[in-house]
């Protein structure tokens, strides 16, 4: 498999604030991209080994621990933002609409937002809340990442099996679609989630587009 290439800017991120509603959120300027998955899909983890960092995005097996909009500076005028998980069941239905109702007028309202990462278990991908996410980045016009996380769970076959059933299933989709597996423990994805996250920064990818399915090609099967 690719060795993961080690970004600066990434490793550079801190946190920056935390916000309850937007009112709190930092100046609306220069550029974000936001994180969005159904608890326990391994947002924290894909956002942790993005950045080449542990902690950074705290990782936790209580769903719904992420209640706010998470903030993480890059440069002055470049951010990743940690949305709260969505489909937990262990919360009261006030709290899960005022989340929801958060999430989507972030994703409607802020005009710095230049991407929307989408994380589904590949095991368990397109729930239907999932869909309610992807569609609310649709509704907004962004271009969406699906990352397929916990991709070291599953045979070779069964990774290209479920990606071409997402891709295909977003195939007619009106907004830029980009479909990768991804595992934060094998790496797998990393590299291309990376430039893909540089490309709506503002910046020049570092890495090969087709890395990744080189990465899924020497993955062994088992």
């Amino acid at each position: 498999m690719n060795e993961p290439i080690t970004n600066p800017l990434f490793q550079r991120a801190v946190f920056l604030s935390s916000a309850p509603d937007l009112a709190a959120t930092p100046d609306d300027s220069g550029y974000e991209v936001a994180f969005a998955g159904r608890s326990n899909a391994g947002k924290s983890s894909a956002i942790n080994a993005i950045c080449h960092q542990n902690g950074l995005a705290r990782t936790s097996k209580t769903p719904g621990r992420t209640q706010q909009l998470v903030f993480f500076r890059l440069d002055d005028e470049r951010r990743l933002v940690d949305l709260p998980g969505y489909g937990f069941a262990k919360v009261s239905l006030t709290i899960k609409r005022r989340w929801q109702q958060l999430m989507e007028r972030y994703l409607e309202r802020r005009s710095s937002l230049k991407g929307l990462v989408v994380v589904m278990d590949i095991r368990h991908p397109l729930t239907a809340i999932d869909q309610q996410m992807i569609d609310w980045g649709i509704a907004a016009g962004l271009p969406l990442l699906l990352l397929l996380t916990k991709a070291d769970k599953l045979k070779r076959s069964g990774i290209a099996r479920n990606l071409n059933e997402v891709r295909k299933a977003l195939s007619a989709a009106p907004v830029p679609v980009q479909v990768i597996a991804f595992s934060a423990v094998s790496r797998l994805g990393l590299n291309q989630a990376q430039d893909q996250v540089m490309n709506w920064l503002g910046l020049p990818a570092q890495a090969s587009a087709a890395v990744a399915e080189a990465d899924l090609a020497t993955t062994p099967n088992t």
